[in-house]
């Protein structure tokens, strides 16, 4: 099988209400998304996230005149040459690719990565806790309740953009809505140094019910995260930003954090990611998967979720949760799953096992005008 042809989705949503993490205030919400078509007719669908103007003029003037005519089945050799042109681009290729030889064999993305463990992954609701309004906290409590309300059991809170003081009231206001059973992770964002982080310690040490505290320094930082892994009360997590398994080295041989979060979309593809993942479980750690900013890429890390064993053999049917957007974004409907009790159950059939919204796709199409 060749690739014979590659269309573009580039997609663009303007928030009627911003919010944002420790990093400021998103405006709007992007896509890119990608379908690949063979001389067989077998297609995929992949997924890539970077400034709009940037990928597409890649695509069109690069990668594609690249890739057209390319076998499917050596990828793996003619990959790296998009890898170091631009490794994002990278992902929704390899992708793509995945789910084109899935379907030609007749399987799912699953059962060509050797089957899974399990049917069903469980997921937290991530929310992006900061807004330009006086009554942010508000805003962000009724937020939460509503995830609550949607069978949610774990949830994941921004901090690092306002002060410790205004953070801590807010995560206390927080936790007084969870229930006994409500898992809550917190993310910095890499906004602290040791000392800022040390000063949530007594706080830390007096919830039970926290699942890790997630980048609090910056992840390059991996001396200062073993030293903070000894001296904190809660798993540190991180590195959704490294694009390979190798930039995850010098955390895992450090023993500088608890979970790694590796993202699909900023990884060099998705066999990357999925070596990623198994490295951390070589490594004797875990692995839960960042997934904010792509509903396909989280699609991919679901099935990988489902496809390695059990982080321990204590529970042979846990798995570590993926990350799921709930704050405005209209891409999260591209893919037809929707949590249930906390949970998604993975669809069946060849490929991928769900089609994508076309209209959406239609709807939210870049004009390729400029924005900021």
């Amino acid at each position: 099988m060749r690739i014979q042809q590659i269309e573009t989705f580039p997609l663009f949503y303007r928030l009627a209400r911003p919010y944002g993490d420790a990093n400021g205030p998103k405006m709007y919400r992007t896509s890119y998304i990608i379908r690949l078509t063979t001389n067989t007719g077998v297609t995929g669908w992949g997924e890539c996230a970077d400034w709009l103007p940037t990928l597409h003029s890649g695509f069109h003037e690069r990668i594609i005149p690249f890739v057209i005519g390319k076998s499917v089945a050596e990828r793996g050799t003619w990959l790296r040459t998009i890898r170091n042109w631009h490794s994002r681009a990278a992902a929704a290729v390899s992708m793509a690719c995945t789910e084109i030889m899935a379907q030609a064999c007749g399987l799912s993305v699953c059962d060509l990565w050797g089957g899974k463990y399990r049917n069903r992954v469980p997921v937290y609701a991530s929310f992006q806790s900061y807004s330009e309004e006086a009554d942010w906290k508000q805003r962000s409590l009724q937020q939460v309740e509503k995830a609550l309300n949607d069978g949610f059991d774990k949830i994941k809170l921004k901090i690092g953009g306002k002060s410790v003081a205004e953070d801590q009231q807010h995560v206390r206001e927080v936790q007084k809505l969870l229930s006994s059973g409500i898992g809550l992770a917190l993310d910095a964002n890499q906004s602290y140094d040791a000392a800022a982080a040390l000063q949530w310690q007594p706080l830390l040490q007096s919830w039970s019910n926290l699942m890790w505290l997630e980048e609090p320094l910056p992840v390059a930082q991996a001396e200062e995260y073993a030293l903070l892994r000894q001296r904190i009360a809660v798993p540190l997590a991180g590195g959704e930003n490294l694009a390979s398994a190798t930039a995850f080295l010098p955390l895992l041989t450090r023993r500088a954090i608890d979970i790694i979060t590796p993202d699909p979309l900023h990884m060099a593809g998705i066999d990357e990611y999925r070596h990623t993942v198994s490295m951390a479980r070589t490594f004797g750690m875990r692995a839960a998967p960042h997934a904010y900013d792509g509903a396909l890429s989280r699609l991919y890390a679901m099935f990988a979720q489902a496809c390695i064993e059990p982080w321990t053999k204590m529970d042979t049917d846990s798995i570590e949760p993926v990350e799921w957007d709930v704050m405005d974004n209209p891409f999260t409907r591209l893919v037809p799953l929707r949590p249930e009790n906390g949970a998604v159950t993975l669809p069946e059939g060849t490929g991928i096992g769900v089609q994508l919204d076309q209209e959406l796709l239609a709807f939210y199409q870049w004009d390729g005008s400029a924005y900021t």
